[in-house]
């Protein structure tokens, strides 16, 4: 279905999203927006597995293929015209990783090697990130005479701080997997891109395994209470509890837990 990633998914209701390009093309963000938006109507999903079958993760844009077909946007004019077609550009790439970011169940990403640029906007993205021993981010656009407008200067401080995210943008440094693990970039750290994808696939697994319906109530509940108050949270969750508390799952828990044996829930 997609050009330049494969989506796999199996009968836990685990679904893999596997980048096979080292770049990211312009086809890549309508693929990435496709997928997701159909892994979001999809009410048997339980978790997403974020991985790459190319030599690392992701180099971000592929600069040659974007001149080749937006040059005349990215070159652009002075006059109103240009300028908005490059802002309804910028939109439109966005859509991609806001696409992820919206997605109903966990997302988790497998990552190995370099994460760049667009990599990194993937990354951020997703709500648990994985990486191996060898990998190395870099928030590399202000080398490259751009700002970052893809996602990672709005997600990165809510992961790291404002002046962890303001040292990686400002310098364009890379970052190793030792530090990426020690300022939160990522929960934790493998050896190699094998153990990175078992890793992925097993913590979605232990997802899958939870009440459906609860894990996407979590979700929920965590993204509401982004830049709110306590108070604002606990309102949320208390209405969401009143209306979804009771279930054939919360049941399934009590007779699990009575009987002494491992749950099934069916999200119902």
């Amino acid at each position: 279905m997609y050009d330049t990633l494969r989506l796999d998914r199996d009968d836990r209701g685990i679904a893999t999203v596997t980048i096979t390009a080292s770049t990211m093309p312009p086809t890549f963000f309508a693929d990435c927006e496709h997928a997701f938006t159909a892994l979001a109507d999809d009410g048997t999903l339980r978790a997403v597995v974020v991985q790459s079958d190319a030599k690392g993760f992701s180099y971000g844009l592929d600069l040659a293929a974007a001149f080749r077909d937006w040059g005349t946007i990215l070159a652009g004019g002075g006059t109103a015209a240009p300028r908005t077609q490059l802002l309804q550009l910028v939109r439109k790439l966005q859509r991609a990783f806001n696409a992820v970011a919206a997605c109903p169940v966990p997302v988790i990403a497998a990552i190995h090697g370099w994460c760049i640029g667009g990599g990194l906007d993937l990354a951020a993205a997703c709500d648990i990130r994985l990486a191996t021993s060898d990998t190395k981010f870099s928030l590399r656009e202000t080398k490259v005479a751009m700002v970052a407008d893809l996602g990672s200067l709005q997600r990165l401080p809510r992961l790291i701080g404002q002046g962890l995210t303001r040292e990686l943008a400002f310098t364009g440094k890379d970052v190793d997997a030792t530090r990426a693990l020690a300022i939160g970039l990522v929960n934790e750290v493998v050896a190699d891109r094998a153990a990175v994808h078992a890793a992925a696939a097993a913590m979605a697994a232990e997802i899958a395994a939870n009440p459906p319906l609860v894990v996407r109530g979590v979700k929920q509940v965590l993204d509401f209470g982004e830049g709110k108050s306590v108070a604002d949270g606990l309102e949320y969750v208390a209405a969401w509890n009143s209306a979804f508390l009771a279930s054939e799952d919360l049941g399934e828990a009590t007779a699990a837990f009575a009987s002494r044996r491992p749950p099934v829930f069916k999200g119902k």
